[in-house]
């Protein structure tokens, strides 16, 4: 046998030179981070979720109510709604002659001050 088949296979990876991490001052072999450092990046991962504005206890919604609203937040076809209201949404897709659901904004009209009707799921994510 040749000794090039003896080899093995090349891979894309073996044409970039090969780094090693360097290790911190005080940190064993091994280990890259301390326990302190994974809980200071779950920390940030934390602060990336917004606090929503919340006033004084709101009596519980309807379940219906609430399963709607989410409908209308899944309905793509009355554009995206990161960044905006639900109201906003709603007029929005009304000014461009989409139809959005009367009921919607009845309900979001009636419950203004609430957090949980004003704004749509993923209202708590940063863009």
């Amino acid at each position: 046998m040749s000794r090039r088949a003896m080899e093995q296979p090349r891979r894309i990876t073996d044409s970039f030179p090969r780094r090693r991490r360097r290790r911190g001052p005080g940190r064993p072999p091994g280990r890259l981070k301390d326990r302190k450092d994974k809980d200071q990046d779950q920390d940030k991962a934390q602060l990336k979720v917004r606090d929503c504005p919340r006033g004084p206890s709101q009596p519980p919604l309807d379940p219906a109510l609430m399963e709607m609203l989410r409908r209308f937040d899944l309905a793509w076809e009355y554009g995206p709604c990161s960044g905006i209201t639900r109201l906003q949404r709603w007029e929005r897709a009304q000014e461009l002659g989409l139809s959005p659901p009367g009921p919607i904004r009845d309900a979001l009209l009636e419950h203004r001050d609430n957090p949980d009707v004003t704004y749509s799921l993923w209202h708590e994510y940063e863009l």
